[in-house]
């Protein structure tokens, strides 16, 4: 069967679905800033999961959601720079990271490079992409963030399910050069940091990471099991006993950013069940959208949130998605975009990819 044709027919959701299990299967197959303070929590109806029955209903993109969705695409076509890349000033001009999560955002919507309403603009973001990973491997854009490989891990996971779709020789070549970079930097304790060595490592770094190696075992390319066995170590030594997470194994103290990624990352290496899920799906309904309590990190928090609440399932999901799809409505600008702590092509693209996660496109994340 045409890979095209494999991919659009699998029950798809994005960025953590129980895909996971996938990591599994083709890892035998192939090696046989600080918390803010928890708020109150009120206990959760009947909380069942995680992977109950799927929790997609059909009902999930109302007209509002798929006419607000339509308009954020539309200012991303339309603010797509010349080159392909997104980013319109200082760190974060045609930044990589950025272009990855744009190109995520229309593979979401059921378009692929050259097919669809938005293939020209996915092709686009894969032609920056190709241009931009070096012989090392490293991915940057024109744009110096303080953090780069945060950039390196977006932009290498859109490559990964660019390349999932395609099949593409060329496209191959360079994510398998993106993938021995992320293998080759791995620190001692199995994290990664801002910057391309094996110095330091960070939790939000780490989960970038992990999600562009998981895609990237998926479509084939090889990823030893040494270094997924040590990421998980080092995600697990990092949650805290109140079920949050901390940002470096030498610090304490929850936040729900880093929190929502740890969880999402424990369900993409398959770890489907245990206390840390328990704990860590807890923690994370304190924040409901929409509630009192103080997210940070907004649209990066909110876009592995709404992941492991899908992969959760049942009333996890129940819960969680008509308050982040009324919170993201109710966020939209005029001009059809948000606005993100990266600027507004950032913003949008993750309230996109939030917002279509119902569609189940994305081959990162088949449940």
């Amino acid at each position: 069967m045409h890979r095209y044709t494999k991919w659009i027919t699998a029950v798809l959701c994005l960025a953590a679905v129980a895909g996971a299990g996938l990591w599994a299967t083709a890892g035998r197959a192939q090696d046989a800033a600080e918390g803010d303070a928890d708020p109150p929590v009120a206990k959760p109806e009947i909380i069942t999961g995680p992977l109950g029955d799927d929790p997609i209903k059909g009902t999930e993109l109302t007209p509002e959601v798929l006419a607000a969705v339509d308009r954020g695409l539309a200012y991303l076509a339309k603010v797509q720079n010349a080159d392909g890349g997104f980013g319109r000033s200082g760190g974060y001009a045609s930044h990589a990271g950025i272009t990855g999560l744009a190109g995520l955002a229309f593979l979401a919507n059921g378009s692929v490079p050259g097919r669809g309403k938005y293939g020209k603009n996915a092709s686009l973001c894969l032609d920056f992409i190709l241009a931009h990973t070096g012989r090392s491997g490293f991915i940057s854009g024109g744009g110096v963030s303080h953090g780069p490989m945060y950039g390196h891990g977006f932009a290498a996971l859109f490559l990964a399910e660019s390349y999932g779709m395609s099949g593409r020789p060329d496209v191959r070549e360079k994510l398998s050069r993106a993938v021995d970079l992320i293998v080759r930097t791995q620190n001692d304790q199995g994290g990664w940091r801002y910057q391309p060595i094996k110095y330091d490592a960070d939790l939000s770094v780490t989960i970038c990471e992990i999600m562009a190696l998981r895609a990237a075992r998926n479509n084939g390319i090889k990823v030893p099991k040494s270094t997924v066995d040590k990421a998980i170590d080092y995600v697990k030594k990092s949650q805290n006993p109140d079920g949050g997470f901390s940002y470096t194994l030498g610090s304490r103290g929850s936040a729900f950013p880093r929190s929502a990624a740890g969880v999402c990352s424990l369900f993409n290496c398959g770890v489907y069940t245990g206390p840390e899920i328990d704990k860590g799906l807890a923690y994370l309904l304190k924040y409901k959208p929409g509630g009192k309590a103080r997210q940070g990190h907004y649209y990066y928090g909110n876009y592995y949130a709404t992941q492991a609440m899908f992969i959760a399932g049942a009333d996890y999901w129940h819960q969680w998605w008509p308050a982040i799809r009324a919170d993201l409505l109710s966020k939209q600008e005029s001009a059809g975009s948000w606005s993100g702590s990266a600027g507004r092509e950032y913003g949008t693209a993750m309230a996109c990819i939030i917002l279509q996660v119902p569609n189940r496109y994305l081959p990162i994340l088949q449940r």
